[in-house]
Order: structure tokens, then C-alpha cells, then sequence
């Protein structure tokens, strides 16, 4: 016999709308079945009852026989031989007709006992399993949903065990009852060629051995048919019988796995976290926005193609395009009390969307695949090589700490916030391209939390004046009437900032921006915080978005390097040269994320030095007033406009920062 269609029961556990689907086609299949065997017992029964329309009757059960090859079964492979066999019995009935006069009993014990078994064992048995498949799924939705909503609060893990325990429980149950009805829709394709076959089995052989002079006729011709037919029969039931021992083992096999596999997070410790990744699958909470403040979250089944986040719902055959993810961000965030969530963010600096993890582990290894992704990795000859070589190329070039205490610090007299090394000052380079070695030293910490909280800002620095994030003065003293002429306010996030041998070149800054953004991916440091950068005549200054105090300055005279990204426009960074006493120098960079390109900063720092210089002449500084346009506060405009729509746009932008 052909091979026949199966559903795999090492898939059950995962529950992937791939598995849902092929799942969908075995019931379509069961249904068409179920409708078929009752068409077809209503014939039998009508045989059975109709002695004296034994004529019609038989007709019409030759009918249903052919009938068969036009049902359409949706796992149709390997009915040939059955379509072909019941074309054959077609043709006996019809010869048979004339001669055909039924016996009762042996029509109830041979054809209507096996068809009526068939459809109120096999086919109810199937018809319940997935009524119990439905309620498991639908518990074990209930459990998720009731697992995502946990908050992170300590004080909360003895219900956090409980509910834990809960959906392991659904998911047990869930696995329990997918696995049978798998098991059952399976040995359906086996029973459904059985009960089509021995029903007229046992009709043909009633009849010839009931009527003798169709024994006459027929005996001959037919005892080798029906010989084969039973041995057919024999056959697809000794492969039934070997497929359910087969699938009773590995039902056991499955059924008793680690209970790991049932509790989600269930090593929160230390989970083996894969950072190679190029593509990923599972199921993700999405979160959508019902209303100005409301929000729902949906459990749907995500996987990457290529350089696309794509999204399955249960039941769709397909997936659809959700997010690109080329040259996107991704970072971790704090949303609704909720654990595990991150969001991805365009290369554009438009929020995208925010998803939720159920593990740390595939919270750690969704956002390492999608940054691996976003550097378009995958179109390279080998991606997964290509991951590894570039984690462990980062792994070997920075050695990062996240604590601010561990650098020295010093504070200058207007509140500079600077980063050194224990390290000797290198000298300087020639111009031009430099080894990384001789522009940041093997070894080198990063600094990942320069910027003070704004609370803890606050208390170290009482009575300190609030910055205007609009450039208005608050007060008439001749700093701010000196930087009247360049006020200019960008949304930044502060990535890191590290100790430099050299502020030469600007290949410095991109050094800086390798070893600081491979440090964060290595050492799963996804948060930043978000602040603002005024870049004036005289500094360059960080501003709470919240609060508008000024958390870090640095006197632009101190800037000596500063440069974009040449392909991710939107990081930007500078280097501090610093001299603290005489002899002892020290030099940090400093890389930041902004939501504008980095090169309207480059900008802004640019005309700002030149201001400064010009303010030391007045003559150039005229020079200076007429060769740059002014805003119509009498402001300098930091980029021509192109039109007068690229103007609106970028005034918007700075209306947001």
C-alpha cells in the first residue's frame, strides 16, 4: 500500500500554526468522511430494509460506490487502489441486481454491523478528542495570557510559582490530549480504508454464498478478487496495528520529557542563550493600542525570513510581512509592569512595535537575533559564521563594566562629567588612518551609565537652575546673552563612553562606536536613557528630559573630534580632551543615538566653534552673522533648507526635542 499522510507527534508540544494547519486538512478530511460514511450507511440501510425494491436499492449502492473518487478527500493519497476496488464491486452490484433478494441477518452481521462500529467508534471518537483538544487549547490560552499579565514584584513569587505551575499544568494537559487526537486522526486513514472495504466485503460474500445461482455465475470469477481484497484488507490492518504500537511509544516517549519543557522560564538563572541566531520562531505577546491610553496584548506565533519580522496567526497558511528589520534597534523596555518585553525601533528612530517574551531566554535571544539581523548579516555567504565571528571579534576587543563608580571621575567647575583611564596619556598620531590599538588600548572599560538618574541628580545638586529646553532665558546673565546666537536642542541616547589614546582622526570615534555597541550586545545591556543635547557657543550640555536640569557639560573648546556614522546616520560622537594638571592629559569618547542625523549635530557643533572663534573679533563675527542665515528669533539655522516642507520637518523636530 502507498504511504499514507500523517500528522507528526513530536510537533504537538509546539503547537506552531504550521501544525495547526496540517491539522485543519486531517479534520476536513475527518469531516468528509463523516458525511460519506452516513451517505453511504444510508444506502446499506436501505438495502438492508427494501427486500422488495431490492432493484433501486442496489442501484443506488453502486452509485455510492463510484461516488467515492469524486469526494475530494483532501489527504486523497493513496485511495487509488480503493477507488479501484469499489469501481470493481460497482460493477458486480449492477450484475447482481437482477438476482439480488436480501437476507437480513447476514446483511446486518456482514455490511450494516462494520459501517455502523466505523462511524460511532472511530468517527465520535474523533469528534470528541477534538472537542477536548479545543477546551485544553482554549485553558492553556487562559494560562498564558494569565502568566503574561505577572508583575516583576518580588513579593509576588509564591503566586508567580502557583501560576507557573498552573500553565504547565494547561500545557500538560494540552500536549496529553494533542497527542491522541493526533494518534486518532491518524489511524483514521487507516480505518477509513478499512471500513470502505469490509462492509461490501461481507456484502458480496452474503450474497454469493445466499444465492446459489449467483454462486454459479460469479464463484469463478470472483473468489480470486475477493481473495485479494481481504488480503489488502489483512494488509492496511497489520500496518494500522504497527503504526499505533509506533505511535503508543512515541506518545509514552514524548509524554515523558523533563518537566523544563512544560514551565515556561524555568531556568531564569543562567539559560543557554544562543547570540548567533539569523532567524528565529516562537510565539510573542504583541501589543497593540485600543485608544489614547488603552492597549490589548495577543499571543500570535512570529518567525524571521530574511530581513523581515513576519507574524502567523493560528489557522492563517501564511505569514504577513510585520516589521524590516534592516538597519533597525531593538532595546529592551520597561511596559505596563510587564516582564520581557523589547521593542524595535526603525532605522528612521520611529517607534515600531513592542513584543513580549515568556522566557528570559527567549526574551535574551530574540532581541541578539534581530540585531544580528538588522546588520544584514544573512546576506552574507555563511550568516552563521559570520554571527559568531562577529561576537567573538567584540567579545575580544572590549572587556566592558556598567558601573560609574568603577571610572574615575572628576567634576570641572561647570559641572563637566568626564571618563578616564589608569592608563598613560599616548602621544599624538600622524594624520590619517591609525591601528585600533594606538587609537583605544586592548583592555579599555566602557561607561554605560554617565548620565545620572534625574532623582539622584537632584539630590546631589540642590538649587541648581533648570535649563530651558526651548533656548528662552530665564535670567539676564551675559552667558546666556552670549550663546543667544546658537541655541540648538537634539533628542539624544547616551550609549557609552570610553578612554582614547588619540584625538587625531576621527576614526577614533568610529573605534569607539565598534567597541561600544558590540560591548552592549555581548553584555545584553539594552536600555539607554534618553535625554537632551544643547549645543551652544560655549557647551555642550545634557538635559533631563523631565526634569530639564543639566545632568552633564562639556566646554566646546574640550571638543576635538566629533563625527556621524558613516552608514548609521543616526550615531553620533565626540571626544573630550581634558587637561586636568599640568602634564596630565586624558581624552574620552563619547557615542550617542540621536533621533535626527548625526551630521546636523556634526553641524551645530561645527558653528558653534566657529562662533566662538568669531566672537574674539567682531569683524568676523559680522562676516560670520552675514554668510549664515538666522531663524526669526535671530537664531542661526543650522542646514539650508532645501524647501520649505524639509523646513517645517526638521522645525518639528526640534519642537519635539
Amino acid at each position: 500500500m502507498p504511504a499514507v499522510d500523517k500528522l507528526l507527534l513530536e510537533e504537538a508540544l509546539q503547537d506552531s500554526p504550521q501544525t495547526r494547519s496540517l491539522l485543519s486538512v486531517f479534520e476536513e478530511d475527518a469531516g468528509t468522511l463523516t458525511e460519506y460514511t452516513n451517505q453511504l450507511l444510508q444506502a446499506m440501510q436501505r438495502v438492508y430494509g427494501a427486500q422488495n425494491e431490492m432493484c433501486l436499492a442496489t442501484q443506488q449502492l453502486s452509485k455510492q460506490l463510484l461516488a467515492y473518487e469524486k469526494q475530494h478527500f483532501a489527504l486523497g493519497k493513496g485511495d487509488e487502489e480503493v477507488i479501484s476496488t469499489l469501481h470493481y464491486f460497482s460493477k458486480v452490484v449492477d450484475e447482481l441486481n437482477v438476482l439480488h433478494s436480501e437476507l437480513a441477518k447476514q446483511l446486518a452481521d456482514t455490511m450494516i454491523l462494520p459501517i455502523i462500529q466505523f462511524r460511532e467508534k472511530d468517527l465520535t471518537e474523533v469528534s470528541t478528542l477534538k472537542d477536548l483538544f479545543g477546551l485544553a487549547s482554549t485553558e492553556h490560552d487562559v494560562s498564558m495570557a494569565k502568566y503574561s499579565r505577572l508583575p516583576k514584584r518580588k513579593e509576588n513569587e509564591k503566586h508567580k510559582a502557583e501560576v507557573a505551575k498552573e500553565v504547565a499544568n494547561a500545557r500538560r494537559k494540552q500536549h496529553l490530549s494533542s497527542l491522541q487526537y493526533y494518534c486518532a486522526l491518524n489511524a483514521l486513514q487507516y480505518r477509513k480504508r478499512v471500513a470502505m472495504m469490509e462492509p461490501m466485503l461481507g456484502y458480496t460474500r452474503g450474497q454469493i454464498n445466499f444465492f446459489k445461482k449467483g454462486a454459479e455465475m460469479f464463484s469463478k470469477r470472483l473468489d480470486s478478487f475477493l481473495t485479494s481484497v481481504s488480503d489488502m484488507v489483512q494488509s492496511i490492518q497489520g500496518e494500522l496495528d504497527a503504526e499505533a504500537e509506533k505511535m503508543r511509544i512515541s506518545q509514552q516517549d514524548l509524554i515523558s520529557v523533563n518537566e523544563s519543557v512544560y514551565t515556561p522560564d524555568s531556568d531564569v538563572t543562567s539559560p543557554a542563550i544562543n547570540r548567533n541566531l539569523i532567524q528565529k520562531a516562537g510565539y510573542l505577546n504583541l501589543r497593540n493600542k485600543t485608544g489614547l491610553v488603552t492597549t490589548t496584548w495577543e499571543r500570535l506565533y512570529f518567525f524571521t525570513q530574511g530581513g523581515n519580522l513576519m507574524c502567523q496567526p493560528r489557522g492563517a497558511v501564511a505569514g504577513g510581512l510585520i516589521q524590516d528589520l534592516d538597519n533597525c534597534s531593538v532595546m529592551a523596555v520597561d511596559c505596563e509592569d510587564r516582564r520581557y518585553c523589547f521593542q524595535i525601533t526603525t532605522p528612521t528612530g520611529k517607534t515600531g512595535i513592542t513584543l513580549q517574551a515568556e522566557s528570559r531566554k527567549e526574551y535574551e535571544e530574540w532581541i541578539c537575533a534581530i540585531n544580528n539581523i538588522s546588520r544584514q548579516i544573512y546576506l552574507t555567504d555563511n550568516p552563521e559564521a559570520a554571527a559568531i565571528k562577529l561576537n567573538q571579534t567584540a567579545l575580544q576587543a572590549v572587556t566592558p563594566i556598567t558601573s560609574f563608580a568603577k571610572k574615575h571621575e572628576a567634576h570641572h567647575s561647570s559641572q563637566n562629567v568626564k571618563n578616564t583611564d589608569n592608563g598613560k596619556t599616548t602621544p599624538s598620531e600622524s594624520a590619517g588612518i591609525q591601528d585600533s590599538t594606538q587609537l583605544i588600548a586592548l583592555g579599555t572599560p566602557i561607561q554605560f551609565d554617565i548620565v545620572l538618574p534625574a532623582t539622584e541628580f537632584l539630590d546631589q545638586n540642590r538649587g541648581g537652575r533648570r535649563a530651558n529646553p526651548f533656548g528662552e532665558s530665564e535670567d539676564g546673565s551675559k552667558d546666556e546673552q552670549e550663546d543667544s546666537l546658537l541655541q540648538q536642542m537634539f533628542v539624544v541616547r547616551f550609549l557609552g563612553s570610553m578612554a582614547v589614546q588619540s584625538d587625531n582622526t576621527s576614526e577614533v570615534i568610529y573605534e569607539a562606536m565598534r567597541q561600544v555597541l558590540a560591548a552592549r550586545a555581548i553584555h545584553n545591556i539594552f536600555r539607554m536613557t534618553e535625554s537632551h543635547l544643547m549645543v551652544t557657543s560655549k557647551n555642550l550640555r545634557l538635559i533631563d528630559t523631565q526634569t530639564q536640569v543639566t545632568r552633564a557639560s562639556f566646554e566646546l573648546a574640550t571638543v576635538t573630534q566629533f563625527a556621524a556614522h558613516q552608514d548609521n546616520k543616526r550615531l553620533i560622537g565626540f571626544v573630550v580632551h581634558l587637561r586636568e594638571t599640568p602634564g596630565e592629559e586624558s581624552m574620552s569618547a563619547y557615542v550617542f543615538e540621536s533621533n535626527t542625523e548625526g551630521e546636523k549635530i556634526c553641524y551645530a557643533i561645527s558653528l558653534g566653534k566657529e562662533i566662538a572663534e568669531a566672537q574674539k573679533d567682531p569683524e568676523a563675527l559680522a562676516q560670520l552673522m552675514k554668510s549664515v542665515p538666522f531663524t526669526n528669533d535671530g537664531k542661526f539655522v543650522l542646514l539650508n533648507d532645501q524647501s520649505e516642507e524639509d523646513g517645517a520637518t526638521r522645525e518639528g523636530e526640534e519642537s519635539e526635542a
